[in-house]
C-alpha cells in the first residue's frame, strides 16, 4: 500500500488522506450495489472513519471528478469510478480479502481428484462459479520447454510409444501409427541415436530443426523416417489441441451491467472469439508470477472496454500458462485476487506432483 499518491491534473500534488478514503469509499460502494454513488452516502459510509458533512464530502467528490478519478453519470447525482480511478484503488487503496475456508475447499478438492485431461477445464469452471464471473485457463505453451531423453516402447506391430522425459520431471507421451511393421530389435539404438541429437534441446527448436539435428541419419531407418514425419504432433507447442477453457458466460450475464440487450450482446460476443481472449492472455507477461490486473481501456480491444481482467501464472513443469477472470469494471477486485492466486497454486501443486 502507497502513502503517497500523485497524479498530474493542471499540477502535480498528492491526495490526501481525506481524498483517498472517500475515493476508496466510492469504488467500494459501486463494486457492492452498482448504483452511482452519492454524497449523503459516502458520509455516512464514513463515520467511523471521518466526521463529514455531506456538503464537505460533495466537494472532495467534484474535486475528485475534475481529477477524472470518478464520474458522473448523466442520469444519477450520483458517482462511479473511471478507469483511472479503478487503477488507483487496485494499485494503491485495496486491501487483499481472503476467500474463504469453504472456498479453498472447493478449489483444493476439486483440483486435486480432476483427472488429466479435465483438469484445466475444471478449474476454469470453478473460477467462473465461485467468482460469478468468467473464469479463462490458457493451456501451457511447451515452446521452451528442454527435452532431456526419449524412450520408444512398440505398443503393437505397427503402434510405437513415445515418452519424453522433460525438464522438471515431466513427462509427455505420444502414440505414432507406422505404416510398417516395426522391428522392435532396432527401437533401443534408435532411440540413442535420437537422444544423442535432441537431448538439452528445447521443443520449440526440435520442431523447427527435427530434420535438420538427425541429418547425416540414415533416412532409409523406417523409424526415423517416421519421427521426420511426425514432428508436429510429437514436438507440439500444447499438449491439446485446444488453446483455451472458458466457463460461466451465464455468470456474467447475471450482473446489473449486462441486462441491457446491447450489453448482452458484447458478452455472448466476447464468449464466442476466443481468439480476443487468447490475444488478451498472451500480452501478459509469462515471467511475472504476481497477479496481473487489467482494467477496461488498459486491455486494448473496444470489445473489452467495460471489462476488467485478474490473472496470474501457473506452473506445468518449466512450461507455464495463464489463468484469470473476466469480469465488469465493477469487479470485487479484493477477493478475487485471492482465488486467482489460490487456484493458482493448487494447479501448479497438481500438476507438478504435489
Amino acid at each position: 500500500m502507497h502513502s503517497d499518491i500523485l497524479f498530474p491534473k493542471r499540477e502535480s500534488r498528492e491526495l490526501n488522506d481525506r481524498e483517498k478514503s472517500i475515493l476508496r469509499s466510492i469504488v467500494q460502494m459501486y463494486i457492492l450495489t452498482a448504483n452511482p454513488i452519492g454524497s449523503r452516502f459516502v458520509s455516512r459510509y464514513l463515520e467511523h472513519e471521518f466526521k463529514l458533512s455531506p456538503a464537505t464530502v460533495r466537494n472532495v467528490m467534484s474535486d475528485l471528478e475534475e481529477m477524472e478519478f470518478i464520474g458522473h453519470p448523466h442520469t444519477s447525482a450520483g458517482r462511479i469510478p473511471t478507469d483511472k480511478g479503478y487503477r488507483v484503488y487496485v494499485d494503491y487503496l485495496m486491501q487483499t480479502d481472503h476467500i474463504s475456508e469453504s472456498e479453498r475447499s472447493v478449489v483444493k478438492d476439486n483440483l486435486m481428484i480432476s483427472s488429466s485431461e479435465m483438469l484445466l477445464k475444471d478449474a476454469s469452471i470453478i473460477l467462473g462459479s465461485l467468482s460469478k464471473y468468467l473464469g479463462v485457463v490458457e493451456l501451457p505453451n511447451f515452446q521452451d520447454v528442454v527435452v532431456r531423453r526419449l524412450q520408444l516402447i512398440g505398443l503393437s506391430s505397427s503402434r510405437l510409444l513415445v515418452v519424453m522425459e522433460l525438464e522438471s520431471n515431466s513427462v509427455r507421451t505420444v502414440t505414432l501409427e507406422a505404416q510398417y511393421e516395426i522391428d522392435y530389435r532396432t527401437l533401443e539404438a534408435t532411440a540413442q541415436f535420437i537422444n544423442e541429437r535432441i537431448s538439452g534441446k528445447s521443443i520449440k527448436f526440435l520442431k523447427d530443426n527435427f530434420a535438420k539435428v538427425i541429418a547425416e541419419a540414415d533416412t532409409s531407418n523406417p523409424t526415423l523416417r517416421l519421427f521426420i514425419d511426425s514432428v508436429d504432433s510429437l514436438f507440439a507447442l500444447r499438449k491439446y489441441e485446444d488453446k483455451l477453457h472458458i466457463a460461466g458466460t451465464p455468470n456474467l450475464l447475471s450482473h446489473p451491467e449486462f441486462e441491457h440487450p446491447e450489453r448482452m450482446k458484447g458478452v455472448i460476443e466476447l464468449v464466442e472469439n476466443e481468439d480476443v481472449i487468447i490475444h488478451l492472455l498472451e500480452k501478459q507477461d509469462k515471467n511475472d508470477s504476481g497477479i496481473k490486473i487489467a482494467i477496461g481501456q488498459e486491455l486494448d480491444n473496444a470489445l473489452l472496454n467495460d471489462y476488467s481482467l485478474v490473472a496470474t501464472t501457473y506452473q506445468v513443469g518449466s512450461a507455464s500458462g495463464l489463468i484469470g477472470l473476466i469480469g465488469p469494471k465493477r469487479m470485487n477486485y479484493s477477493k478475487m485476487v485471492d482465488l486467482v492466486g489460490y487456484v493458482s497454486k493448487v494447479l501448479s501443486l497438481r500438476n507438478n506432483g504435489g
